[in-house]
């Protein structure tokens, strides 16, 4: 919910200051009639006038500034005077901060003034704005209508009667039945509310009725401004975020301070921060700071942004928190642990993603370990050493291996511009580039099944298509390194009966990523988009590998699988090992949207 810090008197503890103070330069002899209300002339009269001495450098004869704003309780009887003679004093109160008003109350010891302003400042005291304006005739002084007629106006005449001589008050609420607030924390509210300094100009003196042609006193000697006490309540202006202050109950206690000041600084919650909770806290900036709504009663807190305890603060950013629909639009500040992005989501560069750590951890990026003279500089993002998911280096060409380390079987010479390959049927030694002895006279020629058919003389005309496939025993290589190099003979989607008599395990639509010589075998990392069929393995909409089981010594697998291209990819699966198959009967296909929604016909209603 919104919050309410306590009201206090903000008076407390604050000297104000004033344009004059009785005997500041010298004694001033004085004269008061006794502290009684006189609400009308009564019988007995007004009483005998007091009359003393006042000297400001005397603590038994001084009434200073202070003594208006001290315990009225424990001091009931101490006052602040103005100098002799003054019509124009102003009595003002500055605050080290921005305070919440609710009202004022001014009890005069010397009659009230015949004419008075109360005015706050909320720009310490640079501009100034009327909250009341009071007068016996509100009409000859200020030229507006009183109150007393017409409600709601700036001007009153309830508290200017000279009597009482003594102790008469003078009242503002902030709030009145015709400054209806139904939000405290709105803007009007708060034009309302706030101020940084408060002001009265007390403009016009008057002499107490009980002046009559007895008086045997100088009139000058009663001619001064005096009050007993100034009491401004109000509160700590903090947005709807806190109900307290530092120290007990909302106000402060320091060792040699007074004891109830109001504290500026609030205790912020709902993830705020600053003096008044004006701002999101540094981690907490995921969407706009708002106050407290105070007619709801809606917290309206601070969301943290999502930073996978990389950064200790985020701002908030107008550009994404429109892009994302206004969902989010936090971005971290300063990412740590060999992060970065908006929200420290991924490696930077030439670091990858340790999958086996969640991401919230902080070695979750590892950096990269490719071999400096055998890994592309000129990948698709210069900064990238290698993959940031998977760690596996981008390579020149020939050269294989997830750290690019050595050449393809079949290239050699390994150096600053990769491999070069080699001129024999099949491989080379990879130093010197020598054929291996032997090879070039075995009737085995480098011909992947529907692959590119290089330099095809002697090809023996008994041999059947199935013997020159790569047998599950042989070793694989790094596919997709030139897959412009590939052309193979790809399997074509024919009749209902004859995609039925295949059986597939599974169906998907997937993005091909990267694919990896694994040593033993070539792996292909892809996202599956969309998923058409499936059986025993379980298939997510989300990345994962696929095991092409035909692939050559030149660095292609076949069916074709380029990267960063959409397929619509038919094969069998390995339920013992979770493994999605692909080989030379598996449907490979360029996603096409007709395509998707035939194989998707023929799997509801052909395949029984």
């Amino acid at each position: 919910r919104s919050c309410n810090p306590p009201v206090g008197n903000l008076a407390t503890g604050r000297t104000p200051v004033t344009l004059t103070t009785c005997g500041q330069n010298s004694t001033e002899l004085y004269c008061s009639y006794p502290d009684q209300n006189l609400l009308h002339q009564t019988s007995h009269g007004c009483g005998q006038p007091r009359c003393t001495k006042c000297n400001a450098n005397q603590p038994d004869n001084s009434h200073l500034p202070a003594d208006m704003t001290d315990d009225f309780f424990a001091n009931p009887i101490s006052w602040w005077q103005s100098a002799q003679g003054v019509h124009r004093e102003e009595i003002r109160l500055d605050f080290e901060t921005e305070f919440y008003l609710t009202h004022v109350i001014a009890v005069f010891k010397s009659p009230r003034p015949a004419a008075m302003v109360l005015e706050r400042s909320q720009d310490y005291g640079q501009t100034w704005r009327p909250y009341k304006y009071f007068s016996v005739n509100c009409t000859a002084t200020f030229g507006l209508q009183d109150d007393l007629i017409e409600e709601g106006s700036m001007c009153t005449s309830r508290y200017s009667e000279a009597v009482p001589c003594t102790r008469g008050e003078v009242i503002y609420r902030a709030l009145s039945p015709a400054n209806k607030i139904e939000d405290p924390y709105s803007p009007e509210a708060q034009d309302l509310l706030k101020l940084t300094n408060l002001r009265l100009l007390l403009l016009k003196r008057q002499e107490c009725p009980c002046h009559g042609s007895g008086l045997v006193e100088k009139p000058q000697r009663f001619a001064h401004y005096a009050i007993y006490d100034l009491i401004i309540r109000g509160s700590c202006f903090c947005n709807g975020h806190a109900e307290e202050s530092p120290g007990s109950a909302g106000f402060l206690r320091e060792p040699g301070s007074c004891v109830g000041v109001v504290h500026g600084k609030c205790v912020c919650r709902h993830n705020t921060a600053g003096d008044h909770c004006e701002k999101c806290a540094p981690l907490y900036n995921d969407q706009p700071w708002k106050p407290g709504d105070g007619k709801t009663g809606a917290p309206n807190e601070c969301r943290k942004c999502r930073c996978h305890n990389h950064a200790d603060s985020c701002h908030f950013d107008l550009s994404v928190w429109l892009a994302s629909g206004k969902r989010s639009g936090g971005v971290c500040n300063n990412c740590k642990h060999n992060t970065e992005g908006h929200r420290c989501q991924r490696c930077k560069p030439g670091y990858y993603r340790d999958r086996g750590k969640p991401m919230s951890s902080t070695e979750v990026c590892k950096p990269c370990s490719c071999q400096p003279m055998g890994s592309a500089n000129a990948t698709f993002s210069r900064s990238w050493r290698c993959h940031p998911k998977t760690g596996f280096c981008y390579c020149k060409p020939g050269v294989a291996g997830p750290n690019c380390d050595r050449c393809l079987m079949g290239y050699w010479g390994f150096g600053e511009n990769g491999c070069r390959p080699c001129d024999c049927a099949r491989d080379c030694d990879q130093h010197t580039g020598n054929c291996f002895n032997g090879y070039d006279n075995e009737p085995f020629f480098n011909i992947p099944i529907g692959g590119r058919i290089p330099d095809l003389v002697q090809m023996p005309s008994n041999e059947s298509e199935e013997e020159w496939k790569w047998n599950d025993h042989e070793q694989g290589f790094s596919a997709l390194r030139h897959p412009e190099k590939c052309v193979c003979k790809e399997k074509v989607l024919g009749s209902v009966t004859d995609f039925c008599q295949m059986k597939y395990a599974y169906v998907i639509k997937a993005r091909i990523l990267s694919a990896h010589d694994k040593g033993t075998h070539a792996e292909v990392v892809v996202k599956v988009k969309k998923v058409l069929k499936s059986s025993k393995v379980k298939i997510a909409r989300s990345n994962r590998s696929i095991y092409p089981e035909s692939w050559t010594s030149r660095g292609c697998t076949c069916p074709i699988l380029n990267p960063g291209t959409d397929y619509l990819i038919a094969g069998q699966e390995d339920s013992r090992t979770s493994k999605l198959l692909v080989n030379m009967n598996s449907l490979v296909k360029p996603w096409k949207a007709y395509l998707g929604k035939q194989v998707s016909d023929i799997l509801r209603t052909g395949c029984k």
